[in-house]
């Protein structure tokens, strides 16, 4: 079957279903598993492209976002005659965030944009939206995947050791928390930042991952999309821990984002920051995706909250430094 993926969590999943080799075409944002990453380029074409200008700050995309999303502009845009020429039987695409990566409509206004007389298996082709929000959401996209490419015995089998995988780390129970925390509290709280200028809360599957290292989301929503917040309302929720995980970027850049937070003094006046639990992860890895991988997140947030974090693989999850909390 020939696949394509305008989806790096969808590129991710048929990887893990040992789909890798019938792929034809990909994102420009698919980098993982890395025997695939190194495939991507002449031998396993791009299809994809961001509209946002490389190397803006945080608070430049945002306002690049809203105002493609107030105009109505799509935020990637699909190689439409590269997209026919491959001759896909399956395209994998999402429709939960417009944000994120392509959705179905964007990949018809490509479409549209060929010749119909020279149109064949694209528009043909099975276009499977992935749609999930949730942990559970993640494990039937998983299914779906499966089924569509005719493997339905490995998605089961994925399936079920993600699920025997999250129920270990969540059989860990609550993590208490530390002495310094509001009277009355009785369960650790964590602040995930999604965002970080300006600071939103993380959504979807991620308070399932924070729940599931026994911690509860500070904000957050099981399912919920993810908002953005004033700085006073993170500071009313006095949280126990922030964690920055900004969607789309790795630890390194994380921790760039973090360090620059914490230059600001709304931010140094946080119990969490003074305290010094403030870490930086790798989103892209771990949270970002709605892939196998959202297990070694929740593995990776357990760890932090446990005192256990040295055992995490490197490149992961860093601690702000204690010199930096000022």
């Amino acid at each position: 079957m020939r696949i394509v993926s305008l989806l790096p969590s969808a590129t991710e999943i048929a990887c893990a279903l040992g789909l890798g080799e019938h792929l034809v075409g990909v994102s420009h944002e698919c980098d993982h598993p890395p025997e695939l990453a190194r495939r991507v380029g002449p031998e396993l074409p791009v299809l994809t492209a961001s509209i946002l200008d490389a190397g803006l700050s945080p608070k430049a995309i945002d306002t690049a976002v809203h105002e493609a999303q107030l105009e109505g502009r799509p935020i990637y845009s699909v190689d439409g005659e590269r997209l026919e020429a491959l001759a896909p039987e399956l395209i994998l695409t999402q429709g939960v965030c417009s944000v994120c990566a392509v959705t179905p409509a964007t990949i018809e206004t490509a479409l549209q944009l060929i010749p119909v007389e020279v149109l064949g298996r694209a528009r043909e082709a099975r276009v499977l939206s992935l749609a999930a929000k949730t942990f559970e959401g993640v494990l039937a996209d998983i299914q779906a995947v499966a089924e569509a490419a005719g493997v339905v015995e490995r998605g089961r089998a994925l399936v079920a050791s993600l699920r025997a995988r999250w129920a270990a780390i969540a059989a860990g129970g609550p993590v208490a928390p530390p002495a310094s925390a509001p009277a009355g509290r009785e369960q650790c709280t964590a602040f995930f930042l999604e965002w970080p200028d300006p600071p939103w809360n993380a959504g979807h599957w991620v308070p399932e991952q924070l729940a599931a290292a026994g911690v509860v989301d500070a904000f957050g929503e099981v399912g919920g999309a993810s908002r953005p917040l004033p700085w006073s309302a993170i500071a009313a929720a006095d949280p126990d821990w922030i964690l920055a995980g900004a969607c789309g970027y790795d630890l390194a850049t994380n921790l760039t984002h973090a360090r620059a937070l914490l230059e600001r003094p709304e931010v140094q006046a946080l119990r969490a920051v003074r305290e010094g639990r403030v870490w930086a992860l790798d989103a892209n890895a771990m949270f970002s995706r709605p892939a196998p991988r959202l297990v070694e997140g929740a593995a990776c947030l357990r760890a932090i909250f446990t005192g256990q974090a040295d055992a995490l693989p490197e490149g992961f999850a860093a601690p702000l430094l204690p010199s930096l909390m000022v």
